[in-house]
């Protein structure tokens, strides 16, 4: 269905997002399932990003986040195919010392709940995309591109591609760490280049997973399995996140399947038996970024256009999601009352909730990858009884779970399994 016709004295969209990535179609979700008039612009063609040789990533989806798809009418779709983590092991390369992190520890009065759960980010863009076409008042444009963006006292002008104007009261930029209407809007980045890379790929192997997650810290950086769900054929699988100095990486992407299985047989272990990797592999240079500010007038940053950080313990994608969570209840929220959803006053609020999540989060995946990428031997010694004592004392290490479970802080409705 078009967009109807617009008026750009009084505009007819609520909401432009710039950006149909898992953030951008996340927060269309949201504020379309709660009645907003909205347009996801985005520059690929849907069919493109749904090809399972678009990026291979997976994501582990946090308890929160889980909860948070569940309010937009997305989870169902999503969860058939999504792995339960049951169980984490985070260790110090293959050190006896570990912590182990065990759903059963965090059970409540309804039952234990897994961890999290892996998906494939194939999969969340579809059920993204199924989701979209079921809101009447959501649009989507791609591929297509802005060309120009003017943002007014009242409200923004958007000039397509294809030479069509739309106005709309609110531009979200959810186009990434590179977003175009970030550097227009003239507001400042932090960022830091680690002089490291990720290989991403998907591996088989000989014996089940059982659900557990395994995060081993290397001095040249973490070695992430990831449990993903059997295929069609049974196959056990696993996603790997293999983090190395650059040159490592590009050497890696260079081998044959058989070289590069007998590499992969060194670092992944024999703990499942046989393994191999199986369809493309993809590299992805890693550094840090932070937004000096997330808002403007009339434009707000989301996901990885705000902020993005390491991807040990993969947290990037949450904080998206919850992004997603606490700007859909702001602008709702402002919306309901007859305020300007545009309005600075009204985005700062988004801002000054995310903030302290976003910052806290980068510095501690930062420190991280700091201090385990030092191999100086009695830091090494001291890391392992570290890592070790945080595994015994029960509320520290319910802590760290309950964290990366998304259930810290002020949390929005969303994130709470409540509507808008």
């Amino acid at each position: 269905m078009p967009i109807p016709e617009q008026n750009l004295a009084e505009p007819y969209l609520d909401v432009l997002i710039v950006g149909g990535g898992l953030v951008g179609l996340g927060l269309a979700a949201a504020l379309g399932g709660a009645g907003l008039h909205v347009a996801v612009i985005d520059r690929e063609k849907p069919a493109t990003v749904l090809d399972p040789v678009f990026d291979g990533r997976t994501s582990a989806i946090s308890q929160g986040s889980r909860r948070i798809l569940e309010a937009i009418g997305v989870w169902s779709k999503v969860a058939d195919e999504a792995e339960p983590i049951l169980d984490i092991r985070v260790s110090e390369g293959n050190s006896l010392l570990f912590i182990h992190f065990d759903h059963h520890e965090v059970a409540t009065a309804t039952g234990a709940e897994p961890l999290g759960h892996i998906v494939e980010n194939r999969i969340i863009r579809k059920a993204l995309f199924d989701r979209i076409a079921e809101l009447e008042t959501v649009w989507l444009l791609a591929p297509m591109m802005v060309t120009k963006l003017t943002r007014g006292p009242s409200h923004i002008e958007a000039t397509l591609a294809d030479g069509r104007t739309l106005t709309a009261r609110l531009a979200i930029s959810a186009e990434g760490r590179a977003s175009k209407l970030r550097q227009e809007a003239g507001i400042p980045v932090s960022t830091w280049a680690y002089k490291q890379s990720a290989l991403v790929a998907t591996v088989a192997h000989e014996h089940p997973h059982h659900g557990v997650a395994q995060e081993r810290f290397l001095p040249v950086g973490p070695f992430a399995v990831l449990p993903m769900t059997d295929d069609a054929l049974g196959t056990h699988r696993s996603s790997i996140v293999w983090t190395d100095r650059p040159e490592v990486i590009a050497h890696l992407m260079t081998l044959d399947a058989a070289a590069f299985n007998r590499e992969l047989s060194l670092r992944f272990g024999d703990f499942l038996g046989e393994t191999a990797a199986f369809g493309k592999r993809w590299a992805y240079p890693l550094g840090l970024m932070h937004a000096d500010s997330y808002v403007a007038d009339r434009l707000a940053l989301a996901g990885d256009a705000a902020h993005a950080i390491h991807p040990m313990a993969g947290q990037g994608l949450n904080l998206g999601i919850r992004d997603v969570a606490v700007l859909a209840e702001v602008i709702v929220d402002a919306h309901r009352v007859g305020l300007d959803i545009g309005h600075l006053s009204v985005l700062e609020r988004f801002e000054n909730w995310r903030r302290f999540d976003n910052v806290a989060l980068a510095a501690v995946t930062d420190g991280l990858e700091r201090l385990f990428s030092n191999a100086f031997p009695p830091l090494r010694t001291a890391r392992n009884l570290a890592l070790a004592a945080a595994g015994m004392i029960p509320p520290l290490r319910r802590f760290f779970m309950h964290h990366s479970m998304g259930n810290i802080g002020e949390l929005p409705r969303l994130a709470k399994g409540e509507p808008l």
